[in-house]
């Protein structure tokens, strides 16, 4: 005992250090899943609000660009219907073209003084102007003409169209430098006078608006083929941004090219990048919009939030810690009890086992002495009979003395009965009989019992019924079930009423054979006696003028038992006494349907 009381604290100890582990362990697991949910849920929730901030951004600037852009075609509408610019088209007078325009367009053309593109943008007034011919090539202005605006020949040649058409053509030119400016150009058509058709087109360039949100730190710009302007960005940060625009964005024009964003990053910070095309549908080449957004706002914000999630995190963790440190220790106390009990448990268990095997040894020469001695029985009770018989047979007897002798000789038998049932018990205790599983025909064996019960003298005068459909047939060993049917019928035959009844029923269901033996009581089984019954040498109160051993009811349950049944009493009142024993059918020979 003193050994198991010192090594139950260690494995009490052992537990609560896994106990702890794995309490720490799924705390880990809960605060991670916890902190992956709502970090996530953070960042959709930051997500969201930067896509509804930039998206009311956009919209207010498009809005604005909208608003321009109809105001400019307008304008151009009403510059290329000028007279004297329509006389000096339709008259061919092309070099008088140039020094017409430029009194009919002198409020539209920001005057060379001015020097702030911003200052020109916001009146609306163009940085220069030119006329395309019918076929959309340039008509250059005379040398020296400053009034039309100055433009590089290589810019001069983009304003090219591959003829004019019958809408304002939006166009965007660039130097071929990246960082050099662009130019937003609205060729308007001149309509004949007479047909209506275009004879030649009034190019107007202006500076393109800054799209700006100081307040949310969008910055925007052009893109036109491999030139990207966005002004106030690194070039360096300029350069990298474009090669990381898609080749369609700049080679493709209409619906193929339509608005795309994406994440980078540019000169160290995190950027939201929104291109969507400017002049869809244009005979100039496609232009496009880039947008940027700053994220380092909203990366501020989530790492805020996730210094608070961690921070909380932390804090549960430790209080998880100090939680389970106490459940542990809590839990293990039984457990350290449970152990000094499991280790006495186990010494008892260890005598029990040693008493139990010493009673075992001993039932199993109680066992033997009794199948020896009923045995041993068996020899002089056979030689006791035969001498009897033999003075019997002598006939020299007087009369008085045959019938005591005859009456020995019964009592004989009924001790052989008593020994064969003794040692059918005895090898029954010692687990030596086995049961054969062959077919038995039930109806067949209780009709023989019957007509024995019938050959033997009825001085009660006994009505006996039977209610057993033909061919039952149940799995067993045909001695033993006449055996069990021999007790039951004695038993009802010996405590009936004069004149009174025994009834035999059977049936059959889901695979098992119920038979019932019932009879006039004589007297009724005292409820106190009825659990004992099938004890052995049990005598009720009831039996005492009645001969028996009281093994009769006990053999037949331990037979009942080993056919895969059982025996067991349904009844006993002032009217009547009824016993039930249940067998295996034998499905070999069970009737088809």
């Amino acid at each position: 005992m003193k050994t198991g009381r010192t090594q139950a604290p260690p494995q009490a100890a052992r537990f609560r250090r896994r106990l702890l582990a794995a309490t720490m362990l799924l705390l880990c697991a809960l605060t991670a899943a916890a902190f992956l949910v709502v970090r996530r849920g953070i960042a959709r929730g930051e997500a969201q609000a930067l896509e509804r901030e930039f998206a009311a951004v956009l919209d207010r600037l498009q809005a604005v660009r909208q608003m321009r852009r109809a105001a400019l075609v307008e304008r151009a509408r009403a510059l290329a219907g000028k007279a004297r610019i329509h006389a000096a088209i339709e008259d061919g007078a092309l070099d008088l073209l140039y020094p017409s325009a430029l009194d009919e367009l002198r409020d539209a053309v920001a005057p060379p003084r001015i020097a702030d593109p911003a200052a020109a943008a916001g009146a609306l007034r163009a940085r220069f102007y030119r006329f395309l011919d019918r076929d959309g090539s340039v008509i250059p202005p005379p040398g020296g003409e400053a009034a039309a605006g100055a433009l590089p020949p290589e810019l001069e040649a983009r304003l090219a169209l591959p003829g004019v058409s019958q809408h304002v053509q939006t166009g965007y030119i660039a130097g071929a430098r990246s960082g050099a400016g662009v130019s937003e150009v609205f060729a308007t058509p001149i309509l004949s006078t007479e047909t209506g058709e275009p004879i030649a087109a009034l190019v107007l360039g202006f500076e393109p608006p800054r799209l700006v949100s100081e307040r949310s730190g969008l910055v925007a710009g052009i893109r036109v083929g491999d030139t990207l302007v966005i002004p106030g960005l690194d070039p360096a940060a300029t350069a990298q941004l474009l090669a990381l625009l898609p080749d369609d964005d700049a080679r493709s024009g209409g619906a193929a090219a339509g608005a795309r964003r994406f994440e980078t990053g540019l000169d160290g910070a995190s950027w939201l990048v929104f291109t969507q095309p400017l002049n869809p549908g244009s005979l100039y080449p496609p232009a496009h919009e880039v947008c940027l957004f700053p994220l380092a706002a909203m990366q501020a914000r989530q790492r805020r939030a996730g210094l608070q999630i961690v921070g909380a995190g932390a804090g549960l963790l430790a209080l998880g810690f100090l939680g389970s440190h106490r459940l542990a220790a809590r839990f293990s106390r039984p457990v350290a009890t449970l152990e000094l009990e499991s280790h006495e448990q186990r010494v008892q268990r260890r005598r029990a086992e040693a008493e139990l095997e010493a009673t075992s040894a001993e039932l199993e020469r109680a066992a033997r002495f009794s199948a020896d001695a009923s045995h041993q029985l068996k020899t002089p009770v056979t030689v006791l009979r035969a001498g009897l018989e033999e003075i019997l047979a002598r006939g020299a007897v007087p009369t008085h003395e045959a019938e005591e002798i005859a009456a020995l000789i019964h009592q004989t038998y009924r001790l052989s009965s008593v020994i064969e049932d003794l040692l059918l018990l005895s090898r029954v205790d010692a687990g030596h009989l086995r049961v054969a599983a062959d077919e038995v025909d039930l109806a067949l064996l209780i009709a023989s019992s019957l007509d024995d019960l019938d050959a033997s003298p009825d001085e009660l005068g006994l009505e006996v019924t039977a209610d057993v459909p033909p061919a039952l047939r149940i799995s067993g060993e045909r001695r033993y079930v006449a055996l069990i049917l021999q007790n039951l019928l004695e038993n009802a035959r010996k405590y009936n009423l004069p004149g009174g009844r025994i009834r035999i029923a059977a049936s059959e269901a889901a695979g098992r054979v119920h038979l019932t033996v019932g009879n006039t009581a004589l007297r009724p089984i005292p409820p106190e006696s009825q659990p004992h019954i099938f004890e052995r040498f049990h005598r009720a109160a009831m039996g005492e003028n009645i001969p028996g051993y009281g093994i009769g009811l006990n053999l037949a349950r331990e037979l009942a038992r080993l056919h895969g049944g059982d025996l067991r009493l349904l009844r006993s009142d002032a009217d009547w006494t009824e016993f039930e024993v249940s067998f295996r059918s034998y499905p070999a020979t069970r009737p088809h349907p």
